[in-house]
């Protein structure tokens, strides 16, 4: 018999993956190996170890798309060697990217005329996005600042202290004063009120959200523009909004087209929107559009032609690949308006069913609201045995990855549990869920009586067991300790999406 080349691996012996030599030894962690490996066993012991992720589907912490079409996965497969700043070399990869900053700007309602261009550029995600819309304002205020012979050394933002924590990472960034609304307890979001009253001079915008990460509550735009148009009269100020749209940008205006949050509102100059999340794109793809040429100081701009042509620039990252921007450019033909309506109609219907099914248990309080972001964010009407991070412990032993968070200032008091119903997330795993959240609570339940009972000899038969589970419920509680603890330090514990 004779085996031909293909067969025998590089150690001489004909063995799969699995009986080799490679799988003897740990993979290095902090120094390149010396030696080369067969790419079938690095590929298999690569896989292997990323089993123990979880399951992207099952993350119900993320609002970041993890379903695409195979059609889409093709085109990404397709163009993942494209790097999208040569665009010179790849004239198709800019027009598509063109393509869908219009289309975007649009849908926001961007007053532009048939064949007129939007302003707008596509970025990693939400956070480089709203990095360039906060130093366009910050830019344009400077200059009206030095034109009017006054000091510009102060830039502040206004939001709430809800905000995701890019904004934090822009404020120290680049040296601006992040001045944030407090929360209260049972008020989630922004008080455009207690906004516009914290507005000064200094102020280069105010941030909006249009879908919170805590609890997906669309903060008030419209209140926030009328409230701001009045102050700006009596000061003589003129300043803007900013709508972080993150999250929502890709449902208002396909399942509530009658709320006014967008460019319809003279004040909002810029707007932010992740197409990597309910643009339904996989991680990797943001956008920014802005009003008018004039809200994007042309000073910001940059041009090269090392590349073989003039190319104009406003990016915070140089390199990065095509793929996200063709893959944004289906979903957006593909689905067309209709698609996406049905989509965000399917997530706000599954919504509707997952809370319906929590409050029927009757233990939890409901703290998200039914227009915004399709989630589900809830709390423990009693927490004074179990926790929301204990269920949230436990429920990973299904599969689920369930966050539980406690609220900003000055609602840090409040810990909720938060599900994400995005396009794959079907009613039966609605159903599931529900049943695994019952069965944690009867766990939890149970836990407590049965240690009391065998600590004070009741069950002197498995006492054995009962020292596992009485370190396994220890457990929970100090991760539940640790937690407060980075309250009590006013750490923030919120804005992961």
């Amino acid at each position: 018999m004779v085996l031909s080349k293909a067969a025998v691996d590089t150690d001489g012996s004909v063995h799969s993956t699995f009986a080799s030599r490679y799988v003897r030894t740990s993979l290095p962690r902090f120094k390149m190996p010396t030696n080369s490996i067969p790419k079938e066993a690095a590929q298999q012991i690569i896989n292997d170890e990323l089993m123990l992720d979880g399951n992207p589907r099952l993350n119900l912490a993320s609002f970041v798309t993890t379903w695409m079409e195979p059609e889409c996965d093709k085109l990404i497969m397709a163009s993942i060697n494209k790097n999208y700043v040569d665009m010179d070399e790849y004239p198709v990869t800019t027009e598509l990217q063109n393509r869908c900053v219009n289309m975007i700007a649009r849908l926001f309602n961007a007053t532009l005329e048939e064949s007129e261009a939007a302003v707008g550029v596509g970025t990693v995600g939400s956070s480089e996005a709203i990095m360039l819309a906060g130093l366009a304002f910050k830019r344009k205020w400077q200059h009206q600042r030095k034109e009017q012979g006054l000091p510009c050394d102060n830039p502040n933002i206004v939001t709430g202290a809800n905000v995701q924590v890019c904004w934090e990472k822009f404020a120290r960034y680049f040296e601006v004063e992040l001045k944030e609304v407090k929360l209260r307890e049972g008020y989630y979001v922004m008080d455009p009120q207690k906004a516009v009253e914290m507005v000064d001079e200094n102020t280069i915008c105010v941030a909006a959200i249009l879908g919170s990460t805590l609890n997906g509550e669309f903060e008030d735009v419209k209140m926030l523009n009328d409230l701001l148009t009045e102050k700006n009269k009596e000061t003589g100020w003129n300043t803007p909004i900013h709508v972080d749209a993150a999250s929502g940008g890709f449902i208002a205006p396909f399942i509530y087209p009658d709320l006014e949050w967008d460019f319809r509102l003279p004040l909002v100059k810029s707007i932010n929107v992740s197409g990597h999340k309910y643009g339904l794109v996989y991680a990797g793809i943001g956008w920014v559009i802005w009003r008018t040429k004039e809200d994007l100081p042309e000073d910001l701009i940059f041009h090269i032609n090392y590349l073989g042509a003039d190319q104009p620039t406003f990016t915070l990252n140089f390199s990065k690949g095509s793929s996200q921007v063709i893959a944004q450019y289906y979903q957006l033909i593909r689905l067309g308006y209709e698609g996406y309506r049905n989509v965000m109609e399917n997530c706000r219907d599954n919504m509707v069913a997952l809370k319906e099914g929590l409050e029927k248990t009757e233990r939890f309080n409901i703290v998200s609201k039914d227009m915004g972001v399709p989630l589900v964010a809830f709390s423990l009407k009693d927490s004074s045995i179990h926790t929301e991070f204990e269920v949230s412990d436990l429920l990973r032993r299904f599969g689920w990855i369930v966050p539980a968070y406690t609220m900003p200032p000055d609602a840090q008091h409040v810990t909720v549990l938060r599900v994400v119903i995005r396009e794959d997330f079907s009613r039966t795993l609605a159903e599931r869920l529900i049943n695994d959240i019952q069965k944690v609570l009867h766990e939890l339940e149970s836990l407590p009586g049965k240690v009391y009972a065998k600590i004070s000899g009741e069950d002197s038969e498995n006492h054995s067991t009962a020292v596992v589970k009485k370190t396994a419920l220890e457990t929970m509680r100090e991760v539940t300790t640790a937690w407060k603890k980075l309250v009590q330090q006013n750490k923030r514990t919120s804005g992961v999406c």
